[in-house]
């Protein structure tokens, strides 16, 4: 593996070095077809929902756009980190420029800041759909659904400027190996030939504050739909109406429950194989698992699909 001659003129760390998963070239090979298969459904499932989204009028929805855009956004989280991943698993030398670590960083999470603020927005779609339906035409507009679409991509960016300035501040002159498949914020802070203390507390405070606040409204929103809901005296209208948000609720288990885990307080834990499981769980097996838990129960969607099959038969 390259460990030598990746250092500038300077003496700082001109490349990192990603361990990745350190096993067996047969393994290693095995996980390289297995995470390129699961890649490309997670491509094909969230291109299938935009497509869809895209060729039935009947979905021309506020609550299908933001379903459109939140596909589009899992298209272009997984493809921030899989890719370069896919590409060490095979390579020796498994090395990453600075420059080049620095912005899958940076774009990484923030289109995971985005997700947060995505998921928070469509769990507000969901509060007005059920919780104020005869007032839901006139505040959910496509005006307003359009311009909650640019706050979730313009705050998601903005969000994560300060910690990308700040790491961008810290000086790495060796050793350069990060114990990682991705340049996570923990593993890459531990490079550092300089205290980070204070660095990596106020990365935790903003990561936290996202996750905390984002968490909290959706726990909001949905106990104010749960409260409305249960007072339904129509059995099938309680089972409509919690098959509605079923989905989203799924979508926000698996993307929080592992969020959580790695990132309320960086830097606090050393990376351990089970920590590489959970960062691949969420940043890989969520954006695959997301179209198949919408495709499967949105009977609009699946009708949506099967018209684009027959089309295309």
């Amino acid at each position: 593996m390259k460990t030598l001659d990746t250092t500038n003129i300077s003496g700082f760390v001109s490349e990192f070095i990603l361990l990745g998963f350190p096993c067996r070239r047969d393994i290693q090979i095995f996980l390289f077809v297995f995470f390129f298969f699961i890649y490309l459904l997670t491509l094909l499932g969230n291109t299938s929902i935009i497509c869809a989204v895209w060729s039935s009028r009947k979905l021309h929805t506020p609550m299908y756009i933001l379903l459109a855009n939140f596909s589009f956004l899992e298209i272009c989280y997984v493809s921030s980190d899989v890719p370069k991943m896919l590409a060490n698993i095979i390579s020796q030398t498994k090395s990453i420029s600075y420059t080049g670590c620095l912005l899958q960083f940076y774009f990484l999470f923030s289109m995971c800041a985005a997700e947060c603020f995505f998921l928070s927005v469509m769990s507000f779609d969901r509060f007005l759909a059920i919780c104020r339906p005869l007032h839901y035409p006139n505040i959910m507009t496509h005006r307003l659904c359009a311009q909650l679409v640019v706050f979730c991509w313009v705050g998601g960016f903005l969000w994560l400027l300060t910690p990308l300035t700040l790491i961008s501040q810290v000086s790495f002159c060796g050793p350069n190996t990060i114990d990682h498949f991705l340049c996570d914020l923990a593993p890459l802070l531990a490079l550092s030939c300089t205290p980070v203390a204070g660095i990596t507390l106020v990365c935790g405070i903003i990561s936290s504050l996202i996750i905390f606040l984002t968490f909290l409204y959706i726990l909001g929103t949905y106990f104010c739909v749960l409260s409305v809901v249960l007072q339904v005296p129509s059995g099938s209208g309680r089972r409509k109406a919690f098959s509605t948000c079923a989905s989203h609720l799924a979508v926000v288990s698996l993307f929080y429950g592992s969020v959580m885990v790695m990132y309320v307080s960086p830097g606090s834990e050393t990376y351990s194989g089970m920590q590489k499981f959970v960062t691949l769980f969420y940043a890989l097996a969520t954006p695959f698992f997301n179209p198949i838990i919408y495709n499967f129960r949105n009977k609009d969607m699946k009708d949506a699909l099967k018209k684009i099959l027959n089309a295309l038969l």
